[in-house]
C-alpha cells in the first residue's frame, strides 16, 4: 500500500506543473507535460483549447484561466487568427510583435495581473452637445476581449440550451428559422418577450460575475471583465436592434456574455417544455385504444421557444389561458430575478394563424402546408402538358432523322462494299474492321428493335399480320403436311406471341396509369388531411419596411421608381457598383429563407440595379441607354489588367438563388446606413484598419453616416425605417485608412467596422 501511494503522488506532480509561475509563461520553452499549448508558433485548434482550459478543471471549478489559459503566447496568438478577416498571410508570434505589439509583453502583463484596460482605450468625443462619448477597444485589448470569448465560449457553450442562438457556432439566424419552419407544429398561439431599452447596469454586471463564478474560481478574469464594463468597452444595451449587426461600439464579449446571463432563464423555460411533454406524451395511431375512431387526429400540448439574445419568441399549441400563465410566469421572472424592465405594450398574445409577427426581422404566421406547397394550378398542368407534348414530338422527329441518317449511312456503306467487291474480286484492307461493323450493325438492331417493341400499335400491327388468316393453322392442312414445317410453323408462332403480342404491354401501361392515377389520389387526400388537421409555419420578407429603407436612402423617388444617388458620384466607378452590390448581397442573403424571396429578387434586381446604372450614367453626364451598352445590365467593369470583373449579382444568379445555406449573416444595416468617401487630398501613408493588415499603400476614406446626411434620429420610429439600427453618430467624417483588398471587402459587405482597428480613425478636416 505504501508503495501504491508513493506511485500515486508521483503521477500528480505533472499535474502540477500545469500551474506554472508566470516566469513559465514568457519562455519560448515549454514544460514538458503541455508543450504543445505553450508553444507559440502557432495557433491551437479547438480540440487543443479544450484540453488546455480542461487541464485547469478541478473541485468542480476552473481555476486561474487568465494566467494559465490567456496569458498564453499561443493562446493570444490563436486570438489574433480569429479576428483576422482573411488568413491569406498567417500570424506569427514574431510578426504580430513586429508589426504591432509585443505578445511577449501582454502575456507578461496578464500573467501578473498588470494588464491595464484605460491605456487600450479609444476615446472618440461626441458630435453633438447632447451626444456621449464613444469608448472603442484597440487591436490590442480586442486580442485580449477575443481570448476571454474563446475561454467562456469553450466554458459554456455546451452548457446553454438547443433553442439559445446567436453568439454561437452554427447557431444563428437561418437556423433559428429553419428551427422553425421544420419542428413547430400547430401553433396556435405566440408572444414574443419585448425588454424595454436600457442599458446593462451594474446591478446586472455583478449577477453576471455571481453566475460565471458559480463555474470558475478566478477573480483575475472576473476582475479583468467588470472593468471592461467599468471603461464602457463592454457596453451591452438590451432592448434595441444593435446586437449582432457588425457595428463597432457593439464589443466581441456581447453574445456570450448575454447568453451567460440568460441562461437560467432558458432553463426554465426548458423545464416548462419538459413537464409539458411529460404530461401530454405523444401518441401513435398503433397504440390508440380499441374503438378510437380513426379519423380522429390527436394533438398534444406543446410549448416551442427560440432566443436569439435579447429577442425571445414563445409558440405553444395549447389554449389562450394556459399560453397567458406562461407569459405571467416568464416576465415575473425576468423583472424579479433577473431585474429587466418589460415593455407591456408589445409583449401580448397574438393568435398563430390570424396575426403575423415579427422576429428576427422577419415576418411569422402560421399557415396550412397548402399555403406554402400550393398544388399545380389548372394552367400550369395545361402547360406541363403541352410541354410534354412538345417533348415526345421533339424525340420522335429526332427518332427519325436518325432513322434517315441510318438509312443513308447504310446504303454508302452497302454501295462501297459492293464496288470494292466487284473490281477487285474482295474487299482487302489492312486492318481488321470486321469486328466493328459488326458492332455498329448489332446497336442500330437493337435502337431500331427498341423503338419498335415501344410502340404497341406497331407491335399489335405486325401481330395481326403474322398470327391471323393463315392456312397453316387449319387442322385439315396441318395433317397433310410434313411435321417438321408443322413444328417450325408453331415455333415461329411462339415467337411471334412472345416478342409481338401487345396485351402484356398494354397491361403494363394500364397498370402504370393506374398506379399513377391511385398516387395523385393518395397525395390529394393526404394534402386535403394536412390542411385540415396540420398548420405550419411561414416566414416572410417584411416587403413594407424594406421599401421604406429603400426609398429612405435614396434608391428610389415618391413614384417608387430608381432614381441615382448624388453622394456616390465622387466615388470611382467600381466602387460605386461594389456599394450596390454589397447591399443586394446582404439583403439577399439575409432574406433568403423566406417564402416571397421572390418579392425581394424584384427589388433588388430592379430598384438597386437601375439606381445604380443611373448614378453611373449621371456621373459621366450621359443617359441610361449609354450605361447600359457601356457596363451592360450585369454592371461589368475591368481591372487595372483590363480584365472583366462583375460584383453585382448578375440577373441569372439572383434567378437561382434559394435557401440552401445555413448561415448567420450580418443584416444590411451597416451597409445602408454608411458610405466611405475618398479624401481628394493625398495624406501621409498610414497603416491598414483591417485587424493585423500591416499594408502601407493605404487611401484615406471619410465616413458619412446616413443619419447625419438626413439629419434623423435613429430612435424616432416614425421617421426611420422600423428595426433597422444605425451606427454610432461619433464615428460620422471620421477618417479610416484602409488597403484596396479591404475597402473592397467592406463596399461588398463582407467586412465591417467591427473587424477594424478603430483606434487607427482619423480626424481630417
Amino acid at each position: 500500500m505504501l508503495w501504491t501511494l508513493r506511485r500515486t503522488t508521483l503521477q500528480f506532480v505533472p499535474k502540477i506543473t500545469l500551474f506554472p509561475l508566470p516566469r513559465l509563461h514568457l519562455s519560448t520553452l515549454s514544460p514538458p507535460s503541455s508543450s504543445l499549448y505553450l508553444n507559440p508558433t502557432k495557433p491551437l485548434s479547438q480540440s487543443d483549447i479544450k484540453n488546455l482550459i480542461l487541464s485547469s478543471y478541478h473541485h468542480g471549478k476552473f481555476h486561474n484561466l487568465l494566467q494559465n489559459v490567456v496569458a498564453l503566447p499561443s493562446f493570444l496568438l490563436t486570438a489574433c487568427h480569429n479576428l483576422k478577416p482573411n488568413n491569406k498571410n498567417p500570424l506569427t508570434l514574431d510578426s504580430v510583435s513586429t508589426y504591432f505589439f509585443s505578445l511577449q509583453q501582454l502575456s507578461s502583463q496578464l500573467s501578473t495581473n498588470q494588464f491595464d484596460v484605460k491605456d487600450c482605450c479609444f476615446i472618440i468625443p461626441p458630435s453633438s452637445v447632447k451626444g456621449k462619448s464613444l469608448v472603442l477597444p484597440n487591436l490590442k485589448l480586442k486580442v485580449v476581449i477575443e481570448a476571454v470569448r474563446m475561454i467562456l465560449e469553450a466554458i459554456y457553450d455546451d452548457r446553454f440550451v438547443t433553442f439559445c442562438y446567436g453568439g454561437r457556432a452554427n447557431m444563428g439566424r437561418h437556423t433559428a428559422i429553419r428551427y422553425l419552419k421544420n419542428s413547430v407544429e400547430n401553433p396556435s398561439w405566440w408572444f414574443t418577450v419585448c425588454l424595454n431599452p436600457a442599458k446593462f447596469e451594474n446591478k446586472h454586471v455583478d449577477n453576471l460575475c455571481r453566475v460565471m463564478e458559480e463555474k470558475i474560481s478566478d477573480e483575475a478574469l472576473i476582475g479583468l471583465i467588470k472593468r471592461l464594463f467599468d471603461t464602457e468597452i463592454v457596453s451591452i444595451q438590451l432592448g434595441g436592434c444593435y446586437l449582432g449587426r457588425g457595428f463597432p461600439q457593439e464589443c466581441g464579449l456581447d453574445s456570450i456574455l448575454i447568453n451567460i446571463y440568460f441562461n437560467s432563464f432558458d432553463k426554465e423555460i426548458q423545464d416548462l417544455r419538459l413537464k409539458t411533454n411529460r404530461e401530454n406524451p405523444r401518441v401513435d395511431a398503433n397504440d390508440l385504444a380499441e374503438g378510437y375512431p380513426g379519423n380522429a387526429f390527436y394533438k398534444p400540448l406543446k410549448i416551442y421557444a427560440v432566443r436569439y439574445l435579447d429577442e425571445i419568441l414563445v409558440i405553444t399549441s395549447g389554449t389562450k389561458m394556459m399560453t397567458m400563465d406562461l407569459k405571467s410566469r416568464l416576465v415575473q421572472i425576468l423583472e424579479k430575478n433577473m431585474e429587466f424592465g418589460i415593455d407591456k405594450v408589445k409583449t401580448v398574445i397574438h393568435s398563430a394563424t390570424s396575426e403575423k409577427i415579427e422576429f428576427l426581422g422577419m415576418e411569422l404566421q402560421a399557415v396550412k402546408p397548402s399555403v406554402l406547397h400550393p398544388p399545380m394550378s389548372q394552367k400550369a398542368i395545361r402547360a406541363r402538358k403541352k410541354y410534354l407534348r412538345q417533348k415526345e414530338v421533339r424525340a420522335l422527329e429526332l427518332r427519325n432523322a436518325k432513322e434517315t441518317n441510318r438509312k443513308k449511312l447504310g446504303r454508302k456503306i452497302f454501295s462501297h462494299v459492293f464496288k470494292k467487291m466487284k473490281r477487285a474480286n474482295g474487299f482487302k484492307t489492312d486492318f481488321q474492321i470486321e469486328s466493328e461493323v459488326n458492332q455498329i450493325f448489332d446497336s442500330w438492331a437493337e435502337e431500331v428493335m427498341q423503338d419498335f417493341l415501344e410502340s404497341v400499335d406497331d407491335r399489335w400491327e405486325w401481330h395481326r399480320m403474322l398470327s391471323a388468316g393463315d392456312f397453316l393453322s387449319l387442322k385439315r392442312i396441318r395433317d397433310q403436311l410434313p411435321r417438321e414445317l408443322v413444328d417450325a410453323y408453331d415455333n415461329f408462332q411462339e415467337q411471334v406471341d412472345r416478342y409481338l403480342n401487345p396485351v402484356k404491354a398494354k397491361k403494363v401501361i394500364e397498370e402504370q396509369v393506374k398506379i399513377a392515377e391511385e398516387e395523385e389520389e393518395r397525395k390529394y387526400s393526404d394534402q386535403t388531411i394536412a390542411d385540415l388537421t396540420k398548420l405550419c409555419i411561414k416566414v416572410e420578407v417584411p416587403l413594407e419596411i424594406v421599401r421604406k429603407a429603400v426609398k429612405l436612402v435614396g434608391f428610389t423617388n415618391h413614384m417608387g421608381r430608381p432614381r441615382p444617388i448624388n453622394l456616390l458620384m465622387v466615388l470611382e466607378d467600381t466602387d460605386i457598383i461594389k456599394w450596390y452590390a454589397g447591399i443586394g448581397r446582404r439583403w439577399l442573403d439575409f432574406f433568403c429563407c423566406c417564402h416571397n424571396f421572390k418579392k425581394l429578387k424584384i427589388i433588388v434586381s430592379y430598384h438597386l440595379r437601375f439606381s445604380c446604372i443611373l448614378t453611373l450614367a449621371e456621373k459621366h453626364e450621359s443617359s441610361k441607354k449609354e450605361a447600359i451598352r457601356h457596363y451592360t445590365k450585369d454592371l461589368k467593369v475591368s481591372d487595372v489588367n483590363g480584365v472583366e470583373e462583375v460584383h453585382f449579382p448578375t440577373e441569372r444568379e439572383v434567378k437561382m438563388m434559394g435557401d440552401n445555406d445555413l448561415i448567420d449573416p450580418k443584416p444590411v444595416d451597416g451597409s445602408l446606413g454608411m458610405t466611405l468617401i475618398r479624401l481628394a487630398s493625398d495624406e501621409p501613408s498610414y497603416r491598414c484598419a483591417a485587424h493585423f493588415c500591416d499594408r502601407r499603400d493605404t487611401i484615406v476614406y471619410r465616413i458619412r453616416l446616413l443619419q447625419n446626411l438626413l439629419n434623423l434620429d435613429p430612435f424616432d420610429r416614425s421617421k426611420w425605417v422600423p428595426g433597422m439600427a444605425a451606427i454610432h453618430e461619433n464615428l460620422n467624417k471620421r477618417c479610416i485608412p484602409l488597403c484596396a483588398d479591404h475597402i473592397s471587402e467592406l463596399y461588398l459587405g463582407r467586412l465591417t467596422l467591427q473587424d477594424t482597428d478603430c483606434a487607427s480613425l482619423l480626424h481630417v478636416d
